[in-house]
């Protein structure tokens, strides 16, 4: 019996109207509540101008609202992959030999990055004890238009570039790659990463965090591999 009394009445048209009449500031301080309105203007089969702007607006309100959330994804995968990123480069900078940078490398971007195929070669006339490792001359022979202008190369790589950056086994599951030179006061190597999306790594893909983590590899690998050779 109580909570039937204390429960509120259902407002009714007109005690609505009257409250509006006596606060007709009430949707300058509620405006979230403006779009929600239905206020129709027709007179037969024409729209009014003010109708058709109405919902030309909560349309675009709509749509300002999905591209915000497409955003704020975005930022959030940025977000993430920075953390990625910075957590690898503190790994390579506390790496204290050439097997701790390679491993920090590779189990980073397999792990972390969620890479399914991934390839660090190093550049050396003479064979290293960890990683791969071939001779600037033999790298220039099967990837030398990748190896040149600095850049990172995405797409889809031929058969042959494919074979020498991810082997015989792995060249075949691979649809689409990224290439990057490690130099920095001459060429020590290169990075490479893979998908079997041959649409994944497009030509037109932020290669920004690759580039970035070349960049830290390139400078910190001279500290470990004494056999390797600067290649200007």
């Amino acid at each position: 019996m109580t909570d039937q009394q204390d429960s509120p009445k259902p407002l009714d048209s007109a005690t609505v109207a009257a409250y509006l009449r006596l606060h007709p500031e009430f949707f300058i301080d509620h405006d979230e509540l403006i779009p929600e309105l239905r206020i129709p203007h027709q007179r037969g089969d024409t729209v009014s101008l003010v109708e058709r702007q109405v919902k030309l607006l909560r349309e675009r309100n709509i749509e300002m609202r999905h591209r915000l959330s497409q955003l704020m994804d975005v930022a959030r995968d940025n977000d993430r992959l920075f953390d990625k990123t910075r957590r690898l480069v503190l790994d390579l900078l506390d790496a204290a030999s050439l097997e701790e940078l390679v491993s920090a490398v590779e189990d980073s971007l397999r792990h972390e990055f969620q890479v399914p195929f991934v390839s660090l070669i190093l550049f050396s006339e003479t064979p290293l004890p960890v990683g791969r490792s071939v001779s600037s001359a033999e790298a220039h022979q099967a990837i030398g238009g990748l190896l040149a202008g600095g850049k990172t190369i995405c797409g889809v790589l031929r058969s042959h570039e494919l074979a020498f950056l991810f082997g015989d086994g792995e060249a075949e599951r691979v649809g689409s790659a990224a290439v990057v030179a490690l130099s920095h006061q001459g060429l020590h190597g290169v990075l490479a990463i893979g998908s079997a999306d041959p649409q994944h790594y497009k030509s037109s893909l932020g290669t920004l965090f690759l580039g970035y983590i070349a960049e830290v590899l390139a400078r910190v690998l001279p500290r470990f591999a004494t056999p390797l050779r600067s290649v200007r």
